[in-house]
């Protein structure tokens, strides 16, 4: 058996220029197409959600919608008073989002990780330890430069 199914989606339009007013009207005749039509088709046999939104998406581009009101209002299907908090937490799972009444706990997360690496940072008597540890060479050294200041600090400590 075979399933064949289509989608279209269509737009007419028609603009007559109202002569009545004159040529001396803030709308000119060349600001308008007299007339426009759109067609655009797919196979939707095997479109999932999201090639449907795509499909529509450019369907409202075609008929002057800026990107910005397409995105906000594909964001308002999910984040309105409509929708259960459960299925929005979801979608932010999905997405990496952060909800706006989760913000707070975010920043105590982010207080109390700063806090960790300041306390992990000192050294056993309180003292701030540099980044830099002493036996690494600075940044730009070639291995064997490193090498021979780690051999320098061998030969102070009498190390063989």
């Amino acid at each position: 058996m075979t399933y064949n199914a289509e989608v279209q989606f269509k737009f007419d339009a028609t603009y007559t220029h109202d002569y009545s007013r004159g040529f001396g009207s803030t709308i000119g005749v060349d600001d308008f197409i007299p007339e426009e039509h759109y067609l655009i088709t797919a196979p939707a046999a095997d479109l999932n959600a999201k090639q449907y939104f795509k499909l529509f998406e450019k369907f409202m581009l075609c008929v002057g919608m800026c990107p910005q009101s397409i995105r906000s209002g594909a964001m308002s299907l999910v984040f309105n008073d409509y929708v259960n908090e459960e299925e929005q937490r979801k979608v932010c799972n999905e997405y990496e989002l952060t909800m706006d009444e989760d913000l707070d706990k975010k920043f105590e997360e982010w207080k109390k990780r700063d806090e960790e690496w300041a306390r992990l940072k000192k050294g056993p008597m309180g003292t701030v330890l540099e980044d830099q540890d002493d036996c690494m060479p600075p940044w730009g050294h070639s291995d064997m430069e490193a090498m021979k200041k780690y051999q320098q600090q061998e030969d102070l400590i009498g190390l063989e």
